[in-house]
């Protein structure tokens, strides 16, 4: 990134400092936004909302399946999440270093042993990661595929589907999440992971409009049960 170094360096040369209304310096715009286009700003903005939700879907998932995060052999249900949030591979030597879909799947997999709640989330998590160029923020030229931001949406929708309807050799599910009783209806977790699909969705129309190109969308049958490919896209 050696263009973004020097431009960097120009830009707090010749704009570190401007003017405002009563002549005196205002120093209150920090120079990278000068590097930064709008679309770039709503990706670093929609990247952190979604990575943020998947974390509290974490922490909900948690509070229903206690006995997820002692498997996992975190100290309390808050380390848990901050190892989840963390992302670091060695953390969970039960996923064989799988990630996105393969590790995703893991939780719904009769089986696996380890923490279902940890490849769930650490699944998804490292598809939005995939989805967004394992960048944090978004500069002048970085570039997103709308195809890798789509498809993370719509394994969204397999999770939330998975959720509810994969079930053990018990008939039991895999994970409790919504409260479905007609005295005690909580669709907390569908909720919360819609907000993340249309987050996704938004940043995918705005990166398909700034490409040129249309978003086709694809029938909910094809991607009821089986996670879609983020990182393998071209």
């Amino acid at each position: 990134m050696r263009w973004l170094a020097i431009l960097f360096a120009l830009v707090m040369m010749a704009c570190s400092t401007k003017l405002g209304k009563d002549g005196h310096t205002d120093t209150t715009v920090h120079p990278k936004y000068l590097v930064k286009s709008e679309i770039d700003r709503i990706a670093d903005t929609n990247r952190e909302e979604v990575v943020n939700g998947l974390l509290l879907i974490a922490d909900k998932l948690y509070k229903r399946n206690p006995k997820e995060w002692k498997k996992g052999g975190a100290a309390s249900r808050e380390a848990a999440v901050d190892k989840l949030k963390q992302r670091v591979y060695r953390n969970w030597p039960e996923l064989s270093g799988m990630r996105e879909g393969q590790a995703a799947a893991l939780a719904f997999t009769e089986a696996y042993s380890g923490d279902r709640v940890a490849a769930l989330v650490f699944g998804l998590l490292t598809m939005v990661d995939a989805a967004f160029e394992h960048k944090e923020e978004f500069y002048i030229l970085d570039s997103l595929d709308e195809r890798k931001l789509y498809n993370t949406a719509r394994n969204m929708e397999v999770a939330i589907w998975k959720l509810g309807h994969d079930r053990d050799a018990a008939g039991e599910l895999f994970l409790l999440s919504n409260e479905l009783d007609p005295n005690n209806r909580n669709l907390s977790f569908e909720r919360e992971f819609g907000r993340i699909m249309g987050l996704l969705d938004f940043m995918a129309k705005v990166v398909a409009d700034r490409n040129g190109r249309g978003l086709s969308r694809l029938t909910h049958s094809v991607v009821s049960t089986i996670f879609l490919p983020v990182s393998f896209l071209k």
